[in-house]
């Protein structure tokens, strides 16, 4: 080797390193808001009814994001199939999807329902040999056993100490198949340009699906306007619905969406960690154990595609 490729080396090197302290750091922010959104919800729910609140927050959201593109001078590259996929993608990961999981969240634990709904990569795997035709590996296969295990044995667990709601259960599962839904929805017909907008999109269906089950159902004079509530909402708006997806959109564009769906099986730990720090939520030893095999199942089922990728 020449004296000028050593030389050469380390500038080369540098950006690499940055670039992967970027990605850690982006990974790290998008994961602990992500993990942190059902806590923050049923603290959100304390003084406000669920729908009212989705459906303020979806449409403060979907309004802020496209203000922002106009600002950023964000073009619109979207056709009008892309607007009704959105749009569907809305309804679907957004209303239906927090619709029932903020319902549940009356009844159910913050942790437990952030663990339940982390169950969407193994889930969505399964249905992905199925409609997507992927080819289901042995990885896969003991990283579904070991997911849905996990969970099964908590879920067990709570309902036999009394600490959880079969009602509360029962729905946040519901909500994980809306998300799953949403999920392989997205993988058959969601443009990959124009996301930003897109992300306005959804939230703006997602305010106007919701908003009529929200007067109906609800009342606004159930509203308590406390710090806490406006702290829940702004948090719910600015992080989660609009800089969480940032970060997101951000990470499947270094990284894949295979390596990016690896990530995922830090949050149900996290999940029940901020239920345990913001709401004071009991952790089990049961809830220990359990914890583990789901962790380590949403590793197996994504893990194997981002390592070939």
């Amino acid at each position: 080797m020449s004296q000028l490729a050593l030389f050469a080396a380390p500038p080369a090197a540098a950006p690499a390193a940055t670039s992967r302290v970027k990605l850690a750091l982006m990974v790290v922010g998008f994961v602990l808001l992500w993990s942190s959104a059902f806590s923050v919800a049923k603290v959100a729910i304390a003084d406000c009814p669920p729908l009212i609140f989705l459906a303020v927050r979806f449409l403060a959201a979907g309004i802020l994001m496209m203000a922002l593109a106009g600002v950023s001078g964000i073009r619109w590259t979207l056709t009008r199939r892309d607007v009704a996929v959105f749009a569907a993608l809305g309804i679907a990961n957004q209303a239906v999807y927090l619709g029932i999981g903020y319902i549940a969240l009356k009844t159910v634990s913050a942790g437990l329902a952030a663990l339940i709904i982390s169950a969407n990569p193994i889930v969505t795997a399964v249905f992905a040999v199925a409609v997507l035709g992927e080819r289901m590996t042995w990885p896969k296969v003991l990283g579904l056993l070991l997911g849905l295990g996990g969970v099964a044995f908590i879920v067990q667990s709570r309902l036999t100490l009394g600490t959880d709601h079969l009602t509360g259960i029962v729905l946040s599962v519901l909500a994980l198949f809306s998300l799953v839904g949403g999920t392989i929805l997205f993988k058959l017909y969601a443009p990959k340009q124009g996301l930003w907008i897109g992300n306005g999109v959804q939230s703006l269906a997602a305010g106007l699906a919701i908003l009529p089950f929200a007067l109906a159902f609800e009342s606004f004079h159930d509203v308590v306007p406390t710090l806490s509530l406006l702290g829940a909402f702004a948090y719910n708006v600015l992080l989660i619905s609009i800089f969480a997806y940032l970060l997101w959109f951000r990470i499947l564009a270094v990284s894949g969406a295979t390596a990016a769906s690896s990530y995922h099986f830090l949050i149900p730990p996290l999940g029940m960690l901020f239920g345990w720090l913001i709401l004071g939520e009991h952790l089990e030893t049961a809830d220990l154990f359990g914890i583990v095999p789901v962790a380590l199942g949403i590793y197996l089922v994504t893990r194997p595609a981002a390592a070939r990728a």
